[in-house]
């Protein structure tokens, strides 16, 4: 049992911010440093192109909320929107080669940031704790609607 009533929701927030924190400050340390932790979500969404609507559903956000993310991406130079061959009144939203830069960093710095943590608790600790967390979260859809912090 807890010693501490509500503990648990706050050190996984805790732990999340611990690492996205750290991920962004090194992202910005790396030439990325414009971009926020909602960017990072949204340019997963994104994956291989999809329209703006499509991104929001990935994301379960509105539209209005994936557009406002998708413009700020582009201008910031992550993004671009193109035609789709398929509708001329639909656009496709890719990522650039910026974007694709941002995101290939992101995952070594995760990796490096996972592996303190290894560090810090013990061979297979981190492993047990991503195991675990799947368990519990396997029914659960991501949603990155977090108000406030993430944006949207």
């Amino acid at each position: 049992m807890s010693s501490e009533p509500g503990a648990l929701p706050l050190l996984l927030l805790q732990g999340f911010r611990v690492l996205i924190d750290g991920l962004h400050a090194e992202l910005a340390r790396q030439g990325h440093p414009d971009v926020r932790p909602v960017h990072g979500f949204v340019l997963q969404a994104v994956g291989d192109g999809c329209s703006t609507v499509e991104v929001g559903r990935r994301l379960g956000v509105t539209k209005q909320a994936a557009a406002k993310h998708v413009e700020t991406l582009e201008a910031l130079g992550y993004v671009r929107r193109e035609a789709d061959p398929r509708d001329a009144r639909a656009r496709t939203v890719r990522r650039t080669e910026r974007g694709e830069d941002c995101l290939a960093r992101s995952a070594r710095i995760l990796d490096d940031l996972r592996a303190g943590w290894a560090d810090a608790l013990g061979p297979g600790r981190v492993d047990d704790l991503e195991r675990d967390l799947r368990v519990v979260t396997a029914d659960a859809p991501l949603r990155v609607d977090v108000p406030g912090w993430l944006g949207l």
